[in-house]
Formats: C-alpha cells, sequence, structure tokens
C-alpha cells in the first residue's frame, strides 16, 4: 500500500517552483562542497527537465539535510512572494494561493489574480508595499475585502462594487504606500 501511494506521487507533476527549490538546495551544496561544479550543472540541468516529482527526485536522494523528495503533504506553499522592482511580476490563472502572499514593487508593478481560483482559502492575507509602483489585486464579485494600512503621496483604493456575500472568502490587504498605488478590484468584464 506504501509502494503504491510513493508510486503516484512520484508521477505527479512538479512545478517551476518545486524545480527553483531544488536548484536552491544543490546550489547550497555546492557552497558545502558537496557537489562539484560540473555536478551541479548537471544536476540542475535534469532539475529543469524533470516533468515528475520522481526525476526530480533523483538530483538530490544522495545529499544530506535535503528530502528525497519534494514534500507531496504541502499543495501550496504557506507564503509567496512577488516582488517587481524596475519590472513586472504577475500571478494568474488557477495556481494554488497561499494563506499569505507579499508583494513589493519599486519602480515596478505586481498584479495578483485571485478571481480563477477554484476554491479560495477562507481567508488570504495579502501585504503589498508600492513605492513609486503599483500592486493591483483582482479578486471575484462578492469577496470581502478588508483594505488597511497608510499612502503617503499615494492612493489605496477597493473598486469593488456590490456587498459581499456571507460566507464568502475573505482578502485582507495590508498596504503601504509611498508614491504609488494599491488597487483591489473586480475582474473586467468582457464583452465578447
Amino acid at each position: 500500500m506504501e509502494q503504491e501511494r510513493h508510486n503516484e506521487i512520484d508521477r505527479l507533476r512538479v512545478s517551476d517552483r518545486e524545480r527553483e527549490e531544488v536548484v536552491a538546495l544543490l546550489g547550497q551544496a555546492v557552497s558545502e562542497g558537496r557537489l562539484t561544479l560540473a555536478e551541479y550543472e548537471e544536476r540542475v540541468g535534469t532539475a529543469h527537465a524533470s516533468l515528475t516529482r520522481g526525476e526530480l527526485a533523483t538530483v538530490t536522494v544522495d545529499l544530506p539535510n535535503a528530502p528525497g523528495r519534494p514534500s507531496a503533504e504541502v499543495v501550496s506553499p504557506p507564503q509567496e512572494q512577488l516582488k517587481a522592482i524596475f519590472g513586472s511580476e504577475v500571478r494568474k490563472g488557477a495556481w494554488a494561493a497561499p494563506e499569505h502572499i507579499e508583494a513589493r514593487a519599486v519602480f515596478g508593478d505586481c498584479r495578483i489574480e485571485l478571481h480563477e481560483i477554484p476554491n479560495l482559502r477562507p481567508v488570504t492575507r495579502i501585504d503589498a508595499e508600492a513605492i513609486f509602483g503599483s500592486v493591483v489585486v483582482v479578486v471575484p464579485e462578492g469577496t470581502e475585502v478588508r483594505l488597511t494600512g497608510s499612502a503617503v503621496f499615494g492612493d489605496k483604493k477597493s473598486k469593488m462594487r456590490g456587498p459581499y456575500v456571507a460566507g464568502a472568502p475573505v482578502v485582507e490587504v495590508r498596504c503601504r504606500v509611498i508614491f504609488g498605488e494599491v488597487t483591489v478590484r473586480p475582474p473586467r468584464q468582457r464583452w465578447w
């Protein structure tokens, strides 16, 4: 029974985030002298080419303090960080949003789209910082939005139109704005 469960986990497809976590572990192993640069390059290539958890697990299986397999218990990370410094960062689609998101835009733009997530968590907390930049949070209609924080030479606003639906998810946005903007809005209506 345990072997069947392991085989099922090994066949699960991996995310870019899981690949990058493994690459970070490999980088640490090189800095500790556990891997040569040639081994590191080969394993990083294998990690980036891995499609399943079983394939990805092969690159760290012989390293101490590194999991033999990426955790199957955690479906989404406990926290996500978006950083847009002189650029842009976007999370959209049916992604696994965590309970806590940190978004930081410095001379850049962050956009967090929660409206396409099938099962939005009961409470999602977003710490949004916009310094000469903007953070936009798109939430489904009927979502309860709690917008708090400060804006100095900037703007924080909610463009939600109607009342929230009882029992709907809550999105708490705590912001710090300096010469920037944090906006919470519903999805745009398409006319085609």
